[in-house]
């Protein structure tokens, strides 16, 4: 197959594509990975990511493990744009007289990418929590202290609440926490990508094969979400607005850090890593497939505006 430069609407419409198709698969395991970071030491009400679910579908039906996931199928699309758009941005003005890119220059613009995403990232994970954690939470059988814990409540009507009571800011409640995992992600994800991809290209000027794209996609996904997942567990932390019993609250990412290494001890930063790179990797391997197939091309070679 003949290496071919994909245009950036036809790229922002693959990850677009991609996105919504990735989390519809594995948002599941996206919940479980939230509830089994916000458990406490002492406090486990699941053992581990397969109890998580079976537990979840017993007491709340199937579309349970699918609490939240409006939002993300909402604004996982502007996410991508965003992301994909910057990550093209730099790269090109990072670039000289074509030559390729050295490792350090891929990190720089990954790292740019990842800083503009924050803007969607930040409140789509924060009202995505409150959702995912509410089934936690009524499991301990503690009545919420506020209305973002009921869990009649949808994303809009939480969303409502917090501009109300704390304005914009309280949609970016944990916004560093988001800017320490996703620009690392970001730096990781990118040039590992590129250079594993590169691995399977036959020639220079031609792509490398569907299944190695897939594998490469898996991989570099995997790998940067777990190399971040401690960020991860702080994020996630910052972001619960409502507590079970005896569980602390944290004011700013020093004070979650502390707390949690002196109470759970350094292996609660790893709590939901397995669940996380079962996340991450389907979703960029099915990103890859969007771009091998080309559907982005293929819309836009539909459409009158082409």
């Amino acid at each position: 197959m003949t290496k071919q430069q994909i245009s950036l609407p036809a790229k922002l419409i693959n990850g677009g594509i991609a996105g919504i198709v990735g989390v519809t698969c594995v948002f599941p395991i996206d919940l479980v990975k939230t509830r089994l970071q916000n458990q406490r030491q002492g406090q486990q009400i699941y053992k581990n990511m397969m109890d998580c679910l079976v537990k979840t579908v017993r007491s709340e039906g199937y579309f349970g493990m699918y609490r939240g996931a409006a939002v993300n199928l909402t604004l996982v699309t502007p996410e991508k744009a965003i992301k994909l758009a910057a990550n093209d941005f730099f790269r090109q003005h990072l670039s000289k007289n074509e030559k390729g890119l050295t490792v350090f220059k891929e990190m720089l613009a990954g790292c740019g990418a990842g800083m503009c995403q924050v803007v969607i990232t930040t409140p789509m994970e924060m009202l995505k929590i409150q959702l995912q954690d509410a089934g936690r939470l009524a499991a301990q059988q503690i009545k919420p202290a506020s209305i973002t814990a009921t869990s009649a409540l949808s994303a809009t009507q939480i969303a409502r609440e917090l501009l109300r009571t704390q304005g914009i800011p309280g949609l970016y409640k944990g916004l560093w926490a988001t800017l320490m995992r996703d620009v690392p992600f970001s730096m990781v994800y990118f040039p590992l990508f590129a250079h594993l991809n590169q691995l399977g290209q036959p020639s220079r000027d031609e792509s490398a094969p569907f299944y190695w794209a897939f594998f490469s996609g898996c991989l570099a996904g995997s790998t940067a979400a777990v190399a971040v997942n401690p960020c991860d567990v702080v994020k996630t932390r910052l972001q619960s607005l409502n507590k079970g019993a005896s569980e602390e609250s944290y004011n700013g990412v020093v004070d979650c850090v502390s707390k949690i290494m002196r109470k759970e001890g350094p292996s609660a930063f790893l709590k939901g890593a397995g669940c996380r790179a079962l996340v991450i990797a389907p979703l960029f391997g099915i990103a890859q497939v969007m771009y091998f197939i080309g559907i982005g091309e293929f819309i836009l070679d539909l459409s009158p505006f082409n």
